[in-house]
C-alpha cells in the first residue's frame, strides 16, 4: 500500500528584506533592497502509512507549520517533492483538497458574531456534500464532540475548548483521509484536550484518517502518537517510536521511593543522583544498566514503604533529543 503522505528532500527559503536603521535605511530599503535568505525547512524526507498517527515536535521556528502548509498545498517548496493520498499537493485541485484538511490552532474559520452551524452549512455548499451525508455526519462529529449545546450559540459566545471542538467538526465535515493539524489543544484545559485526544483516536478509528500534529503539549504525543518526528532549525533530527528515542536519548532512569522515616540526602547519595528529597519522598536518578542493581540495594539497606522504576519525563527527554540533534547538526 503505498504511502499516504511521502516528502522527498523538501526544502522551503524565504526571501527576507534586510533595512538599515534611520531614514537613510529607509530609503536605501525603498530604493536598493537588500535581501537575505532564510532557510525554513532543508532537505526534510519522511513517509507516513495509512492510518498513522505521527506527532511533529520541535521548537518554536523550528519548520513544522512551514512543512505543514507545504504538505497541505499552501506553500510552493524551493525544491523536492511532496504526494499526498496520491495527490501533487499544488495541481490536485478540488480533488486532493476533498481529501484533506488543515487545522492552524491559532486560526480560525468560524465567524464571530454566527453560530457555528452557520460555517458548517457553508462548508456543506463548498464541499458539495449531498444532505443526507451532511445530516449523518454532523450527528456523528455532535456527538463525538459533545457539541449539542453549543451548534446555536454565537461563537463569541463560545469557550475557548468549545471554539476548538466547533472548528475540528467544521474541518472534518467533508470526511477527510488525511489530517494535518497544527496545535489542535493550543490553550486548552486539560478536559478540554483530553476531550480532543479522544476525539482524534475515534475518529482515526472509525475512518481510518491518517494524522500528521504538532503539540508542545507532551501529553499529545504520548496519547496520540505511535511515532514522532522531530525537527530543528529546518532540518529533520530524527523519525521513529518515541519509545526508541527513549531509549537512545535517556542514559537514566528513575527511582521513585516513598521511605518509612527520614534517611539524609548524603545517604540516599549512595544510590543515585538525588534529583529530589522531601520526606517521605525521593526521586534519585541512576544510569540505566544500574536501576534494578539500586533498586535492590535500596531495598535492602534503607526502609523503603514503595518504589518504583521510571524513565525521566517525556519533556527532559524531548528537550536532551534537541539539544544533542543541534549539537550533531542533525541525525
Amino acid at each position: 500500500m503505498p504511502a499516504a503522505i511521502a516528502a522527498t528532500e523538501l526544502s522551503k527559503s524565504f526571501q527576507v528584506k534586510v533595512r538599515d536603521s534611520g531614514l537613510g535605511g529607509a530609503l536605501r530599503a525603498l530604493f536598493r533592497p537588500k535581501y537575505r535568505e532564510v532557510k525554513a525547512v532543508t532537505g526534510v524526507s519522511f513517509a507516513i502509512e495509512p492510518g498513522e498517527i505521527v506527532a511533529f515536535l520541535g521548537p518554536n521556528g523550528a519548520g513544522k507549520t512551514t512543512t505543514l502548509k507545504m504538505l497541505a498545498g499552501l506553500l510552493f517548496p524551493t525544491h523536492g517533492s511532496v504526494q499526498v493520498v496520491g495527490f501533487n499537493p499544488w495541481t490536485g485541485g478540488s480533488a486532493f483538497k476533498r481529501r484533506i484538511t488543515l487545522v492552524l490552532g491559532q486560526r480560525q474559520q468560524l465567524v464571530w458574531d454566527l453560530p457555528p452551524v452557520e460555517t458548517f452549512t457553508l462548508n456543506r455548499a463548498i464541499y458539495d456534500i449531498p444532505d443526507s451525508d451532511y445530516k449523518e455526519r454532523l450527528d456523528e462529529l455532535t456527538r463525538l464532540l459533545d457539541l449539542g449545546a453549543v451548534l446555536d450559540k454565537p461563537v463569541r459566545q463560545l469557550s475557548l475548548g468549545e471554539r476548538m471542538k466547533c472548528e475540528l467538526a467544521a474541518a472534518l465535515l467533508h470526511r477527510p483521509s488525511v489530517l494535518f493539524l497544527d496545535e489542535p489543544t493550543l490553550g486548552l484545559d486539560v478536559t478540554a484536550q483530553e476531550a480532543i485526544r479522544r476525539f482524534l483516536l475515534s475518529y482515526r478509528d472509525r475512518h481510518g484518517a491518517t494524522i500528521l500534529l504538532t503539540s508542545h503539549y507532551m501529553q499529545d504525543v504520548t496519547a496520540l502518537a505511535s511515532r514522532v518526528l522531530m525537527i530543528n532549525r529546518g532540518r529533520l533530527l530524527y523519525d521513529g517510536a518515541l519509545e526508541a528515542l527513549v531509549a537512545r536519548t535517556a542514559q537514566a532512569k528513575r527511582l521513585e521511593i516513598v521511605l518509612q522515616r527520614e534517611v539524609g540526602e548524603e545517604v540516599l547519595r549512595r544510590f543515585g543522583e538525588v534529583k529530589s528529597h522531601r520526606f517521605p519522598n525521593a526521586v534519585l536518578e541512576t544510569p540505566r544498566e544500574h536501576a534494578a542493581a539500586a533498586s535492590a540495594r535500596l531495598l535492602a539497606e534503607l526502609p523503603v514503604a514503595d518504589i518504583s522504576i521510571t524513565d525521566p519525563p517525556i519533556e527532559e527527554v524531548i528537550q536532551r533529543a534537541f539539544a544533542l540533534g543541534s549539537e550533531d547538526g542533525g541525525a
